[in-house]
């Protein structure tokens, strides 16, 4: 079976309940193949795109990780909960009254560089320990802000009522907890919130429209199509620039070899990680380019 699964990526549209780890463990049992991995953790909670990485794409994923994520999201305004989310213990009720225009202004001031502090009930780690894993001992730890970046933040719905529901989408840096940013505008507002439904539908160039579910991907091991639906390293990462070399320089590329940024055909001005193809149209690796240089990140040959 791990002959007949191609390196690459699927994009699976997660359900509501699963972890993604659950995702990449369920993945890793139909595929009956050991390397896999995802590009950035969804809630349980929430719905969405999730890159999984396969065999050696999983190597890729970083740069997968690293671009901006588009979500939708709905939150209940005057409602707190103990880890912002549907999911969690309420806290605390107290009902909000502020107009649709109020609510705009607060919302335009989070667009941008900003500083989040994570909440407890995520993965990141402190001394070793991943928050969620002190959280659910009852301890609750200082957490450093760290700047992120909202690239857009618009409203979708708004219905005023005693616990305003509001329905937001936004385009935001990695690292960003949409949970947080909906209890931190409604703490601009007077009061709390929490999300009562999160769905991501982008990440960088790849939506969600282009995903499967879990028994898609089932359904195509079974029929022994399952080469048809896996992208290809190249193909799962659309939003590196793409530089085409020939036979010369490619051996060079598989051997991992630097070079001056000329000798791969990149342009001036071109910086950062970009795709290097070779003539059959195969991702060989991806270099940095930077200086004038171009030295490899990861080379797949």
């Amino acid at each position: 079976m791990t002959d007949s699964v191609p390196a690459g990526f699927l994009l699976i549209d997660k359900p509501s309940g699963w972890t993604s780890h659950d995702v990449v463990a369920k993945l890793r049992g139909l595929l009956r193949v050991k390397k896999v991995g995802h590009a950035g953790t969804l809630d349980p909670m929430a719905t969405g795109l999730v890159v999984v990485g396969i065999q050696r794409a999983t190597r890729l994923l970083r740069f997968v990780q690293s671009a901006p994520k588009e979500y939708l999201a709905r939150a209940v305004f005057g409602v707190a909960t103990d880890s912002l989310d549907a999911d969690g213990a309420i806290l605390e009720r107290d009902p909000m009254d502020f107009a649709e225009a109020e609510l705009r202004e607060v919302m335009d001031r989070f667009v941008g560089t900003i500083a989040q502090i994570p909440p407890m009930v995520s993965a990141r780690k402190i001394g070793g320990k991943k928050l969620y894993e002190l959280a659910r001992q009852g301890v609750e730890v200082e957490r450093e802000a760290r700047d992120i970046e909202i690239h857009s933040l618009d409203l979708v719905e708004f219905a005023p009522q005693q616990y305003p529901e509001v329905v937001f989408r936004t385009v935001c840096s990695t690292g960003t907890y949409v949970r947080t940013l909906a209890d931190d505008m409604a703490q601009a507002l007077g009061g709390r919130a929490h999300l009562s439904a999160l769905r991501r539908i982008r990440n960088g160039s790849l939506h969600v429209e282009d995903a499967l579910s879990v028994g898609d991907v089932e359904k195509a091991v079974t029929e022994g199509t399952i080469r048809g639906i896996v992208l290809s390293p190249r193909e799962g990462l659309p939003d590196l620039p793409q530089i085409d070399v020939g036979s010369a320089v490619a051996a060079g590329i598989r051997n991992g070899l630097a070079f001056p940024a000329a000798a791969i055909g990149a342009g001036k001005g071109v910086v950062g990680p970009v795709r290097l193809v070779d003539e059959a149209g195969d991702l060989l690796a991806v270099y940095s380019l930077a200086e004038g240089r171009a030295t490899p990140e990861v080379v797949l040959s």
